[in-house]
C-alpha cells in the first residue's frame, strides 16, 4: 500500500471520480512509468528498477487477492475489461452478487460472510501462494484487528496530503507489534516490510 508521510492512503473527497482523493494520484506517482506496472496494464516499455521489482516480487508470490468493496466500487470502472489483477480477487461486502469473470484471468468473487471467510477461499484459491490483502484502509484495518496479517508492505511517499485517508485509523484492539524486515530506498519511495508479531 503506497502511503503519504504522514498516513494517508487517499486524499480527501475520494469518490468514484476521483477514487483517490483529492491529490491522492501522487501517492502512486512512483508506480506509473515501472515496466512491471506497465505489463499489468497491458501496456509496453516502461523502466526496470528495483521499484519494478518490489512491483513485480508482490505480483508473482501471490495467487489472489483480497479487497473490501469501496475499493471494487471505486476502481472498477477504471481497470476497465482486463484488469490488472490476473488472478482470483474476493471482494468483502455486505451486499451478495454473482461472480464477474473479466479478461486476463481476472476474476471477482463477492463474499458476503465476513473477512475470514474471504481469507479461507482466497488461501484456498492461492494454493502455495500468498493471499495479498489489496485494501481499502478499512480492510486492511479490520484483518489487523482480527490477527490475520502476517506481514505489511508500506511504500512511504514523500508527500504531505493533510487529509483523506488514513492506512492505521481504528487501531484499538490493544497493542500491536511490528518487527521490520527491510527497507530499500530509492528516489520517489521508500519500501518499508514489517512482519506482525503473533500473539501467544
Amino acid at each position: 500500500m503506497s502511503m503519504s508521510m504522514d498516513g494517508f492512503i487517499a486524499g480527501p473527497n475520494d469518490d468514484v471520480e476521483r477514487p483517490l482523493g483529492d491529490g491522492g494520484e501522487r501517492l502512486h506517482e512512483w508506480l506509473y512509468d515501472l515496466a512491471s506496472w506497465r505489463k499489468l496494464h497491458g501496456l509496453a516499455g516502461g523502466k526496470t528498477s528495483r521499484d519494478a521489482e518490489i512491483l513485480e516480487e508482490s505480483f508473482n508470490t501471490s495467487g489472489a487477492f483480497v479487497m473490501g468493496r469501496r475499493m471494487f466500487d471505486l476502481g472498477e470502472r477504471y481497470w476497465g475489461d482486463n484488469p490488472p489483477f490476473h488472478m482470483p480477487v474476493f471482494v468483502v461486502t455486505h451486499n451478495a452478487q454473482e461472480k464477474l469473470v473479466k479478461q486476463g484471468g481476472t476474476t471477482f468473487a463477492f463474499v458476503t460472510d465476513g473477512i475470514e471467510s474471504a481469507l479461507r477461499q482466497a488461501q484456498e484459491a492461492a494454493g502455495d501462494k500468498n493471499v495479498l490483502v489489496l485494501g481499502g484502509a478499512n480492510i486492511i484495518q479490520q484483518y489487523l484487528k482480527a490477527g490475520l496479517l502476517d506481514e505489511i508492505q508500506v511504500h512511504l511517499v514523500p508527500v504531505l496530503l493533510g487529509g483523506g485517508r488514513r492506512m492505521f485509523d481504528n487501531i484499538d484492539t490493544g497493542h500491536i507489534e511490528l518487527e521490520r524486515t527491510r527497507v530499500i530506498e530509492s528516489p520517489r519511495v521508500t519500501h518499508l516490510g514489517f512482519r506482525v508479531v503473533k500473539k501467544n
